[in-house]
Formats: structure tokens, sequence, C-alpha cells
């Protein structure tokens, strides 16, 4: 085995991924099948999830899905659950679903504000309690990596509910890692900048798009698999062992651009 194979080794553990169905955490998966991770899918759309199943068996990976309403606590315990009588054990956790909405603040329903928040925040809340706990439990090094937003460390327009929930993801990230590192379990946000993702979409048009490309120094949006390595490295318990409570950024260079 190499040094780097050494440094990286993830083989033969357990990665749950809520909203591992989406484009994002679907190339997460496949990065984390890759490095020898069992992948466990946890989401709604059955239909997606199966095209992210069939990728991951195209390169010799192992992963299935497991149907799971992220905002219910009795489905993320059936989660885990069933995780544990097919695989064994689960050693990584991703919470990455998420939602987003463009619509002027003023023109905000509360009904729509709260929506945002139960996927975006509520979802991850009640994961980090379900696995927290069963982390803890099992007494063994874990790792929980939160996909937060470039908007949950500089606002931006037209996506405020999103922005709120995001930076909300990322303080509970930061609790909870001061809180479970006695416990050996790492919680750390990865922070995507600008990717092509489903709910970017209904805020994309063309001048916001100029607009993004003038703020990013690499005058380009990220591809999802310029996500993998740094995912890799935070699963990592040798690689990233000493990391926790921190803010991975992926964006092109976006949040260092002033003028």
């Amino acid at each position: 085995m190499s040094y780097l194979d050494k440094l990286y080794d993830l083989e033969g553990k357990v990665a749950v991924i809520i909203g591992g169905t989406g484009e994002l955490c679907g190339h997460l998966a496949l990065g984390l099948a890759r490095a020898g991770v069992e992948v466990v899918l946890a989401g709604r759309n059955e239909e997606k999830a199966q095209e992210k199943l069939d990728l991951i068996g195209e390169v010799g990976g192992n992963a299935y899905f497991v149907p799971t309403d992220l905002t219910q606590k009795g489905s993320l315990y059936a989660l885990l659950d069933i995780v544990n009588e097919q695989s064994g054990q689960v050693d990584i956790l991703i919470n990455g679903a998420g939602v987003n909405s463009p619509t002027p603040f003023f023109d905000i329903k509360l009904e729509d504000f709260n929506t945002i928040l139960d996927i975006n925040l509520g979802a991850v809340f009640q994961a980090c309690q379900v696995f927290g706990q069963y982390f803890i439990e099992r007494g063994a090094p874990a790792s929980i990596i939160n996909i937060g937003s470039i908007s949950g460390l500089t606002p931006l327009s037209r996506v405020f509910t999103y922005s709120a929930s995001k930076a909300a993801v990322h303080n509970l990230t930061r609790n909870l890692a001061r809180e479970w590192a006695e416990h050996d379990i790492r919680v750390n946000t990865l922070v995507p900048g600008f990717f092509p993702a489903e709910q970017n979409k209904a805020v994309l048009d063309e001048s916001r798009v100029l607009e993004i490309l003038r703020k990013t120094p690499m005058s380009r949006f990220g591809n999802p698999e310029e996500l993998v390595g740094a995912t890799l490295l935070l699963a990592s318990s040798t690689a990233g062992g000493f990391i926790t409570g921190t803010e991975i950024v992926v964006d092109g260079g976006f949040n260092a651009m002033t003028i």
C-alpha cells in the first residue's frame, strides 16, 4: 500500500449520504465509492437514486438506496437501523439535502421560509442527533460532513432564506465539533461555491451568472468532481484526523474576492 493509500485509507468504511440522490452529493457518493467506501444514499427519489447507483456500479463500487423522509426523526432512526442491519456500521455521515428559492425578501411567505429551514437546517439538526448519539455509543472514530454554502459565509441577494439556513448549519457544525471532539467525532462543513446544482437553477439567469463569474477569480463554475478531494480529506480519520469545526471552502476564489 502506497503512502497516499495509507493516508486516505477508507476501505471498508460505510457512509450515509443524506441528499445523495442530488447532483453534488451524487458525485461525492461516487468519489467515496471509488475510494472503497460502502455508500448508502438516503432521500425520497428512487429514480434519481438509481441513476447514481448505476454510476457507482459501473466503477465497481458498493452502494444501495434507503427511502427516507429527511424531516421525520423516526424515518432517520429507521435509516440508521437498516444500515446497521445491512452494513454492520456507519462511519461517515454527510448531510447534503437542500432547497432554495429566489423570492424577494418582502414576498417570502412564512410557510415557504419554514419549509426551507426544515430541510436545510432541521434535517441536519435531526440527523446529527440520531447519528451523533449512535457514534458516541459506538465509541469509534467518525466523521460528519455538513454541506454548507458560500452564502452561509457571505450573504447573497435573492436567496435570503437559503443564506440564513446555511449560516445556521455552519454554526451548528462548529458547536457540535466542540461538543463531540472528546469522542473522536469530527464535524466539519464542506462549503461549495457555485456549482451546477438543482437548487441553483431557479436563481441563475444570464445576468446572475455574469455577476458570479466577475467575482470568481477562476472565472468559471466548479465541476462537481472538484468537491471529492475535500470530502475524502474530511472523511479520512488519518489524513483529516485533526480537522474538526472548520469550513473547507471550494469556490474558485469567490470568497476571497472584493473589488
